[in-house]
């Protein structure tokens, strides 16, 4: 008996750039500097208030769709220390399975056949076939080159009265680079006259570095007001494995996100969630990762300085760009990436995989979330590049 025809709704998208680099790098013992997890634990009173919550009675049950109301209010508390707006815990957050499941839930809400979603790229490379998988039309716009900052004349000559979202993502993944309070009070005013809705993916919130801070939609009393504000858990407490993120959008836009969210998981680990609240009032967790992660940003830039990598800047979060142009003019950085972890013995992710139409700028991205021995062993490596 034959099986049916079967028509891929993403016939060009095959394995994520990250499972393939993670598993080359275990087929050949590199170290696994491509996908972005840390190699070191949560911190000890989240894993404590974790131990305590499974053995709780009655904490192995569902959740409330929403999420845990005490986990939701201290969100909301969080967010009002931080950015000077306190959102109707109720309402206005929704606690999803990682960030990742709460973009794909806005933009299945949201985003409707023909509908144009503005994406600033590179990106992460969820984005654009989210918003393909909704029937909508990805229209993507460059990044500027160094440092890569928006050209914000470029967006607002890609928008449309078809823009149904434009989504930011500050800090940024893969460059580090940082949105500052000027670049939101301009895309204020590019989206004022509009119906284009905002998705902000700040899932890197905690780790702004040289003393700025991170300009959150959150406290930007225009721009909230259409937007969907992502952050991520995993990420602040080291708990990537965990998956649990969550959402801050007005009442209106999280009604539609929480249709959709009851479809999909419905609800996120009960124990999980007491136990995230249980720390989440403690603010040194989070208050001391700016330092903590521009500690080993400082020392992976110093390790690598030697080399005849060509290294970006890095405004936030915990992923490192470097040029390979000097090193290896003639190949792709896919090429370039698979050389390295055979012959180097270090995992990179070629920055391709972060655009649409693979473009290459001779450029790969390192994650520096790692212990300070795994950072030296990789750089000792790295030094055979010369």
């Amino acid at each position: 008996m034959s099986q049916p025809a079967l028509l891929s709704k993403l016939p060009d998208v095959g394995t994520s750039i990250f499972s393939v680099m993670t598993q080359l790098a275990q087929e050949t013992g590199a170290i696994n500097l491509a996908q972005g997890f840390p190699d070191y634990d949560p911190p000890r009173p989240l894993l404590e208030a974790l131990a305590r919550q499974v053995l709780t009675p009655g904490h192995q049950q569902y959740a409330p769709m929403p999420g845990l109301p005490r986990l939701r209010d201290a969100i909301a508390a969080k967010t009002a220390r931080l950015y000077g707006h306190l959102p109707d815990p109720a309402t206005d957050i929704t606690i999803t399975s990682g960030a990742t499941e709460a973009l794909y839930a806005v933009l299945a809400a949201v985003v409707r056949p023909g509908d144009e979603v503005l994406i600033l790229e590179p990106a992460y490379d969820l984005y654009g076939p989210a918003v393909r998988l909704q029937g909508g039309v990805p229209v993507y716009v460059p990044l500027q080159l160094p440092d890569f900052r928006p050209d914000w004349d470029q967006v607002a000559a890609a928008l449309t009265p078809r823009t149904r979202l434009l989504m930011i993502n500050s800090p940024h993944n893969p460059t580090g680079a940082v949105l500052t309070p000027e670049d939101l009070d301009t895309l204020a005013a590019l989206l004022r006259n509009t119906d284009t809705l905002l998705l902000s993916d700040e899932v890197y919130e905690h780790m702004v570095f040289d003393e700025a801070r991170h300009s959150s939609v959150v406290g930007h009393p225009e721009l909230r007001e259409r937007a969907f504000v992502l952050s991520s858990f995993g990420k602040t407490y080291h708990a990537t494995g965990w998956k649990v993120g969550y959402c801050v959008a007005p009442a209106a836009l999280s009604a539609e996100l929480r249709r959709v969210h009851q479809f999909v998981t419905f609800s996120v680990s009960t124990p999980t969630q007491h136990a995230l609240a249980d720390v989440l009032p403690l603010t040194e967790l989070y208050d001391e990762l700016p330092a903590f992660y521009q500690q080993k940003r400082d020392l992976f830039r110093e390790l690598l300085a030697p080399t005849a990598l060509r290294l970006l800047p890095v405004q936030g979060g915990y992923f490192q760009v470097a040029d390979f142009s000097v090193l290896a003019p003639s190949v792709s950085d896919e090429d370039f990436a698979r050389r390295l972890t055979r012959e180097t013995g270090v995992a990179v992710v070629p920055l391709s995989a972060f655009y649409h139409n693979r473009q290459d700028h001779h450029l790969v991205r390192f994650c520096f979330a790692k212990q300070e021995s795994t950072l030296r062993a990789a750089a000792e490596r790295l030094a055979r590049l010369g």
